[in-house]
């Protein structure tokens, strides 16, 4: 592991800043206490704590040797003292040594440091106790984060694989649907088989593509939808109606690919399938303080009673696609009255960013 102070600057400038706080106050301190010059006091305050500050540089080596164990044992607290025993007798003798050379009897140095010699041992271990409770603190911080992260990375892991099992309940289900369209088509009107065979490819191209398991803005999706609808329209030609209101500031919204898809299959299957009558399908889409609220709308025959009652497995998917992607910010709601259907979608406004 890097150093965990000299790996970013800003810890470098807080370091270094907090040894010049402690100069400057045990300068003050001898300054007041022993009647001392103050170019001594500050001289013998910043040598002091400059070398303190290296060592304390210094000392992570050691520490990082020892940090790989859970819990301290005999062994361990036993390496620390050594340490620290060590880091102050260098430390003391090396503030004696470098001030000796610059200080000369003449302006007290000596009877500074005979007087100061305790509470230079009593600093020094303090010191040396509060550095280490600093890269400890800093270990355990840089540690959570990196668990924050392999947690996050995990959630977004199972998000996607939760997002390709509901896609892959999708597809087959739209799948066998069209093809026993075109089963029917190809007995009653075999060029129109043809076509919707073509379109079912395309459609089939776009839902099955690799880059569908990233988000696909809400124009994307609405061509897709078209294909669906075209597919269907070959079969039921003047019986399906579809048409579109949907606002140009919509458009760049993203959302999960193949969502909408559900929902047009859930309109022909319920509208127009079971319906003697035209069915119009309509989809719209307004901005509204930050969210985007769309519907599926269609119209049903309520002469018709349904041959067979729905599973609701597409809606279901559709909710659980938005509250994988969006969270608790999106929602789904169903209006249903005699004569319509209508499935709205309010999910917040996200959009590609191109920086």
């Amino acid at each position: 592991m890097r150093h965990p102070i000299l790996s970013k600057r800003s810890r470098i400038t807080i370091w270094w800043l907090a040894w010049a706080v402690l100069a400057v106050g045990q300068s003050l301190l001898f300054y007041f206490i022993y009647d001392i010059p103050l170019v001594l006091a500050l001289a013998d305050g910043f040598i002091s704590m400059i070398l303190f500050g290296i060592l304390g540089l210094l000392v992570w080596f050691p520490l990082a040797s020892l940090k790989s164990r859970d819990k301290f044992d005999l062994v361990t607290t036993a390496n620390f003292i050594i340490i620290g025993g060590f880091i102050v007798y260098v430390w003391i003798t090396g503030t004696r040594f470098i001030a000796g050379a610059l200080f000369t009897e003449r302006v007290g140095y000596t009877g500074l440091w005979n007087n100061t010699i305790t509470y230079r041992i009593a600093a020094g271990v303090l010191l040396y106790g509060v550095i280490i409770l600093t890269y400890y603190l800093i270990l355990s911080a840089v540690r959570l984060a990196e668990k924050a992260s392999r947690q996050a990375q995990l959630e977004a892991m199972v998000k996607e694989s939760e997002l390709k099992l509901l896609r892959t309940q999708l597809n087959p289900h739209f799948l066998f649907n069209s093809l026993n369209s075109i089963s029917s088509l190809t007995v009653s009107d075999p060029p129109k088989a043809r076509e919707m065979i073509v379109k079912l490819s395309e459609f089939m191209r776009y839902s099955l593509s690799g880059k569908n398991e990233q988000p696909v803005s809400l124009k994307q999706e609405l061509e897709n939808a078209r294909l669906y609808l075209d597919i269907e329209k070959i079969r039921f030609r003047e019986k399906l109606v579809y048409s579109e209101e949907i606002m140009e500031s919509c458009m760049n919204a993203l959302l999960p690919s193949m969502l909408l898809q559900p929902l047009f299959e859930n309109a022909t299957k319920h509208g127009v399938y079971e319906s003697t009558g035209q069915i119009i399908i309509k989809t719209s889409a307004v901005y509204d303080s930050g969210n985007i609220v769309l519907s599926v709308f269609n119209t049903m025959d309520n002469g018709v009673i349904p041959a067979k009652k729905g599973t609701g497995t597409g809606l279901t998917n559709v909710a659980k696609r938005m509250e994988l992607f969006y969270g608790n910010e999106a929602y789904l709601k169903v209006r249903r009255t005699e004569e319509s259907f209508t499935v709205i979608l309010n999910f917040p406004f996200k959009q590609e960013d191109n920086n």
